[in-house]
């Protein structure tokens, strides 16, 4: 039996078959239950390979340690199963990722999509990849490699084109990445990534009154999107820079922090936003602590760096010195792995959690000195541009604060600089 593109399936039955495109198409909106799909597809089919490979696509790239054993479950029961070369290759991606290696993981599936350019599922966990290890040329290239391949006659083309979009908006190409995102959301208007990779944009150019249009007047990434935390959290950011408190505020306490999620994805945009509200100056009240007690099961994890950073934040803000040393605690037994988290840390996690709780403790001397060395090569430990801004407006905060008004001021005119040239290219 083969799939919606041509590809073969093993072990698939008619309605094991509707219920795995039914999770696929799912997870390219990041919209509905694809894990739901996925474990109903496997109970049609028990033998369907690929419902594994899904289910453990979905938990691993959820950054979520306890995700890790049931990945693993799926891994062990694909295994054991009769796989195809398609099949195999997942398998050796998943294994690796299991393992904690990342790098390894995306390669993998980087040798599978030249084999298999229309394997949509391997583009999008590989994309996802790329995204957490901070390698900005293959979020472009790798999409960029299977465009002579796919057509809009091809189910899942809406997702090419998204994901095309974000990698260029990601490299800096913001005119292509616009119209290729906008494309991408004319054909499936549920299409969350593409809605994001647009908003990107808009940040990057400084476009805040068009920005906050575009995400409140298409409102297919609003109903049941595993997105939409993130792309709410996008139009907070352009009320944020527009002085806008009050607005995001309200943001912050509705669509962003309102369901109390304790989803790591999630909790990382709660804490970067109200970590940028405190740098603006804003009164925040009694939110850190709340946050805290989301993040409190997480502190001992030390899965992945960047969220380390982000926990450290809701943890010293909230004043949870002891949630701060379980997190220390874990980090330091962390190095000490072989795996790529480990460098994650290393390079650039650790001493960014260290310079956010030196910033906490007012001690704004250290915490530009834990900043600085880190700007050129932040990106190894993930998140998008946007994302990392946080560390280069803390460093201004910091600088200013702690009475290096020189650097404050070179560092704003660079900011100003780089806003003027992005700009530009609308």
């Amino acid at each position: 039996m083969k799939d919606a593109v041509g590809q073969a399936l093993t072990g698939a039955n008619a309605q094991a078959l509707d219920l795995l495109e039914q999770g696929l198409h799912q997870f390219r909106c990041l919209n509905g239950d694809p894990l739901a799909s996925a474990e109903a597809a496997l109970a049609a089919a028990p033998e369907l390979v690929m419902g594994q490979v899904l289910k453990a696509w979905l938990l691993l790239l959820s950054t979520e340690a306890p995700a890790l054993a049931p990945a693993r479950a799926a891994l062990a029961d694909a295994q054991a199963l009769p796989h195809n070369a398609r099949e195999a290759l997942h398998l050796r991606a998943i294994e690796a990722l299991c393992k904690g290696r990342w790098h390894e993981a995306g390669r993998v599936l980087e040798d599978l999509s030249c084999d298999y350019p229309l394997d949509a599922l391997a583009l999008q966990a590989g994309q996802q990849i790329d995204f957490f290890t901070g390698d900005a040329r293959m979020l472009r290239d790798r999409m960029a490699r299977v465009l002579p391949d796919w057509s809009a006659a091809l189910p899942g083309w809406h997702a090419v084109l998204g994901m095309y979009a974000f990698g260029l908006e990601e490299n800096g190409d913001y005119r292509h990445a616009e119209q290729l995102g906008r494309e991408a959301v004319a054909l499936q208007p549920q299409d969350a990534w593409a809605q994001h990779a647009v908003a990107h944009v808009m940040e990057m150019q400084g476009r805040r009154r068009e920005g906050m249009a575009w995400m409140r007047d298409n409102a297919g990434w609003q109903q049941g999107s595993f997105l939409g935390v993130h792309n709410w959290w996008h139009l907070a950011l352009y009320h944020l820079a527009e002085g806008e408190h009050e607005e995001v505020l309200a943001l912050y306490d509705g669509p962003i922090n309102g369901p109390h999620s304790t989803i790591v994805l999630e909790l990382v945009d709660a804490s970067a936003l109200l970590w940028r509200l405190q740098l603006a100056g804003v009164d925040v009240g009694a939110r850190w602590a709340t946050l805290a007690e989301r993040w409190a099961p997480h502190a001992a994890s030390a899965n992945y760096a960047f969220n380390d950073m982000h926990a450290a934040m809701a943890f010293a803000c909230a004043g949870r010195e002891d949630l701060v040393g379980e997190l220390r605690a874990a980090q330091a037994l962390a190095l000490r792995s072989a795996d790529d988290n480990a460098a994650f840390l290393r390079e650039v996690g650790q001493p960014a959690t260290e310079a956010v709780l030196a910033f906490t403790a007012g001690q704004y001397r250290r915490a530009g000195e834990l900043l600085r060395p880190l700007r050129s090569h932040a990106h190894r430990f993930g998140g998008s541009h946007a994302q990392r801004d946080l560390l280069d407006q803390t460093l201004i905060r910091a600088a200013s604060a702690g009475g290096d008004a020189a650097l404050a001021r070179a560092l704003l005119s660079e900011r100003r600089a780089l806003a003027e040239q992005r700009a530009a290219q609308h």
